[in-house]
């Protein structure tokens, strides 16, 4: 995709330069937001804290945080609790009739859903920044713990928490891409110089053998690969539409086809599946480490590189596919209606429920693959991580929001740039136009 960029174009598109310059800014400040720190905070005692809760709140988090969470910065919730919101927003859309109805609305029902959402950001991110003020305490990195020092917490990390969702609000409608993704993409591209620094060290001083090194760097390369091809694969179904009689003219009918992703739902199953899986951990780290038996046994089965915690893993990851899908993100019920209404079918395919049928079968083949793919990609790193003790977090998650904001903000760019062109061709044509002499009339 980057190979079709024109840089003759691009030097010309001013409002392109302009969204982009505009995005970069807004990105600055977020990542200047990750070092102001929440007050009331002990520092020497901090790396120690997050050191402890790396496996569950400082592991996955702080990933998304872009390193917010372990300097404990006033962004430490990043843009989870929104997504989060918007996920179950989305679920609860396809199975309460008040909010699907809201969906058929238009302008004024999207309005509406947006508005549900905040609401529920705000929820999540409370209850998480209460969560986290409570693990401060209990790890003795409170200067003052009390009400006022939780109260203090919770208004800073869901203040903070809010202003990113305006952030990425802002980038959406006057930057280049998806504001919300590009926050959680910048997190994760910026921790990973250290993380690799990290990484090429414990090579030099030999705690990592240089075949070890370089086996995992290649691996890497493969990995990001992998999912390049995955998230472009589609299985396309042919489309038919009959001829049309308009007035005198009969036109012929045409023919184009229907694209079914390989992946549907994208990185939201991981994420989910992620979690639910990090919830016993993170309730052991806000406990400050005061677990019973049962959540001890809990702990030892279901850690991470456990083989319960993989197994549990894969089936979440299954499920949450085929849910998401079937649910939200490629409803054949609606495709069907479409089709039907666009007087489209599938050769061989009566229209209305019968390719309803037909669309769910063709689907739930598809998303065995899919599904699978989405398994060994978040798999792989997690088993890659523990057997050779990678001193960083490499999870397929990571892997997947990168990749797809990539190709989902390069393809933004070549639309820009596309219209530029198509504007340019039709001021020329208009100029053209202006300009051709007008002939006189003949004599006769």
């Amino acid at each position: 995709m980057a190979a079709n960029l024109s840089w003759g174009a691009f030097g010309k598109a001013t409002e392109l330069r302009q969204r982009i310059f505009f995005t970069i800014g807004l990105l600055i400040v977020y990542r200047l937001g990750t070092y102001i720190p929440v007050p009331g905070i002990d520092g020497s005692a901090l790396r120690d804290f997050m050191e402890r809760a790396s496996a569950g709140i400082g592991g996955m988090l702080t990933m998304f945080t872009g390193g917010a969470l372990g300097r404990m910065g006033i962004f430490a919730l990043g843009i989870m609790p929104y997504i989060s919101a918007s996920i179950i927003i989305q679920l609860l859309s396809s199975m309460v009739p008040y909010l699907e109805q809201l969906k058929k609305e238009g302008e004024q029902g999207r309005k509406k859903i947006t508005q549900y959402t905040r609401y529920g950001t705000v929820l999540l991110a409370t209850f998480q920044a209460y969560g986290l003020a409570v693990s401060l305490e209990s790890g003795g990195l409170a200067h003052d713990p009390g009400w006022f020092f939780r109260a203090a917490v919770v208004i800073t990390l869901v203040g903070g928490t809010m202003f990113l969702m305006w952030l990425g609000e802002q980038i959406t409608a006057r930057g280049v891409g998806n504001g919300i993704s590009l926050i959680i993409f910048v997190g994760i591209v910026a921790e990973a110089p250290a993380a690799l620094a990290r990484f090429l060290a414990s090579g030099r001083s030999g705690a990592v053998s240089p075949a070890v090194i370089i086996g995992v760097l290649a691996m890497m390369i493969g990995l990001v690969t992998f999912v390049v091809f995955m998230e472009r694969a589609l299985r396309k179904i042919h489309i038919q539409y009959p001829r049309r009689q308009v007035g005198m003219k009969v036109y012929d009918g045409g023919s184009s086809h229907l694209p079914v992703k390989v992946n549907p739902a994208g990185v939201i199953p991981a994420i989910f599946a992620s979690s639910l899986l990090l919830l016993p951990t993170t309730i052991a780290t806000f406990s400050g480490g005061n677990t019973g038996p049962i959540m001890s046994t809990i702990l030892a089965y279901f850690g991470p590189g456990q083989p319960l915690y993989l197994l549990f893993f894969v089936s979440m990851i299954v499920f949450f596919t085929y849910f998401y899908t079937e649910n939200v993100a490629f409803k054949t019920d609606e495709v069907a209606d479409n089709l039907k209404n666009q007087n489209g079918f599938i050769p061989g395919i009566r229209p209305g429920a019968k390719t309803a049928q037909y669309l769910d079968y063709v689907v739930r083949r598809v998303l065995v693959l899919g599904s699978a793919y989405l398994a060994a990609v978040c798999l792989f790193p997690d088993i890659l991580r523990h057997q050779l003790s990678i001193p960083f977090y490499f999870g397929g998650t990571s892997v997947l929001i990168v990749v797809s904001v990539t190709m989902d903000t390069i393809q933004q760019i070549q639309s820009h740039l596309l219209a530029h062109q198509y504007e340019g061709l039709i001021e020329k044509s208009q100029l053209r136009s202006k300009k051709r002499p007008r002939k006189a009339p003949a004599r006769r």
